[in-house]
């Protein structure tokens, strides 16, 4: 067994080692933060191409990160941060930070490749006394009936004997990696009490913001509580957008006049949910019930965002017949691809599914989106010849785009708005057939 009050004096004077598993949107940073704060830190990463870009001082991450490549650059010509694919250096580290993907099957439950991949090789060579965080966002549940028995079993080490456990979940969006992992709280879920005192002592030292500290059950249920929250909330305010379409109410000035009533805030309603967390963190706090519990609001919710694509692909189904057109044979240009603005972050893209679904009805679809390398391009020029544009993600781009030049592009004035980022009086004023989330006829 460890003397913990030794290992906080040794991280008050950034005497230790610390590993990171998983260089990605969330071991990448911290990693950096760490280095920064004069700590030694080892980064592994099974991509050979991802570390050899790193060790370069070139960030991997794509899309607009304030801060974060000068911050890698630094780190790295500082010497305190070396990227590796070698498990065998972990065996330096006293402190292991795991930031692996966590992803849901297609029944939505979780796939722990990545966690019980990295487990198993940090186990093989994790020096006695050393304290593991998963940072990565998983069920209820995970650390003890997962990451435990695997680190025991692969190990032949005993936990809060030989090694310590915690989890400390990650609480962070693309584009805004460095900041929120500096300003948001965290929670630092133990093995022990003691080993959340000493997870308080270590991320102070990148975090200023409240560090509560827990069990590692209390870590798990509050990361994935708080994003199955979300996307309830989300997902009435869509399903209410839906309703305002049937009933000839515009969901704006509906949502503005619920919202002065104390205690109420209806968030916006939007083209579906994307990104890797909230699609799939409500599966994984379902998962933790462990079927002993009847699910019926998460289910619900997730239905409902995950149909906001498809409702968009109506509209404009609507729109293009009302105009005498089909969506068989008819170009339709999808504006964004991204699951965010202003991000060219496309993990589990909304627009994925509803060019998917076009194309099944035989629509022929062009996609533009100024953020994703794949879909730069001029837009006027790229609308040429189209019969229907649908704004699918809330890029500033398209704040900015005329919507009278587009309308010179297009074959059709046929316009669907999926983040109500268009004025309909404009749109309609430029020649629009103008369809959009919330808004009746």
């Amino acid at each position: 067994m460890i003397n913990f009050d030794d290992l906080k004096q040794k991280i008050l004077k950034h005497e230790i080692v610390i590993g990171v598993i998983g260089l990605g949107y969330v071991g990448l940073p911290v990693a950096c933060m760490f280095a920064k704060s004069d700590f030694q830190v080892i980064g592994l990463d099974i991509k050979q191409d991802r570390i050899d870009k790193i060790n370069l001082g070139e960030s991997p991450i794509e899309g607009k990160e304030p801060g974060l490549s000068e911050l890698l650059q630094e780190v790295v010509s500082s010497g305190h941060f070396k990227a590796t694919t070698d498990y065998n250096l972990l065996s330096q580290a006293d402190i292991i930070l795991i930031d692996v993907e966590t992803p849901v099957d297609e029944n939505n439950r979780p796939q722990y490749v990545a966690l019980r991949g990295a487990c198993s090789s940090l186990a093989k060579v994790m020096k006695d006394g050393v304290l593991v965080i998963v940072e990565s966002t998983i069920a209820p549940g995970t650390i003890d009936r997962v990451v435990q028995p695997l680190l025991e079993e692969c190990s032949n080490k005993k936990s809060n004997i030989d090694f310590y456990l915690g989890a400390c979940p990650e609480r962070v969006m693309p584009g805004k990696l460095l900041t929120n992992l500096h300003k948001m709280s965290r929670v630092c879920g133990g093995s022990t009490q003691e080993v959340s005192d000493v997870m308080v002592t270590l991320y102070q030292n990148i975090v200023e913001a409240d560090l509560d500290t827990a069990d590692p059950v209390t870590a798990e249920l509050t990361k994935t509580a708080e994003n199955a929250y979300r996307d309830v909330q989300i997902a009435f305010a869509n399903e209410l957008a839906m309703i305002c379409e049937s009933t000839g109410a515009d969901f704006i000035r509906v949502r503005e006049l619920v919202n002065k009533s104390p205690g109420r805030n209806v968030l916006l309603a939007g083209a579906g949910v994307g990104g890797h967390c909230i699609p799939k963190d409500p599966w994984l706090l379902a998962f933790g019930a462990q079927d002993k519990t009847p699910l019926r609001l998460i289910p619900a919710a997730r239905a409902v965002n995950d149909g906001m694509p498809i409702h968009i692909g109506e509209l404009l189904k609507s729109a293009l017949g009302e105009k005498g057109l089909s969506l068989t044979g008819s170009q339709i240009i999808i504006l964004g691809y991204s699951y965010l603005e202003n991000s060219g972050d496309i993990r589990n893209s909304p627009s994925e599914k509803l060019v998917s679904w076009l194309r099944m009805q035989n629509a022929n679809v062009l996609i533009h989106d100024p953020w994703v390398e794949e879909y730069k391009g001029d837009l006027l020029k790229m609308a040429i010849g189209c019969d229907a544009a649908v704004l699918m993600v809330a890029h500033q781009d398209y704040f900015e785009l005329s919507l009278k030049e587009l309308g010179k592009s297009l074959r059709h004035h046929i316009l669907v708005d999926g983040r109500n980022v268009f004025d309909q009086e404009e749109a309609i004023a430029s020649g629009f057939s103008f369809k959009s989330l919330g808004r009746g006829e």
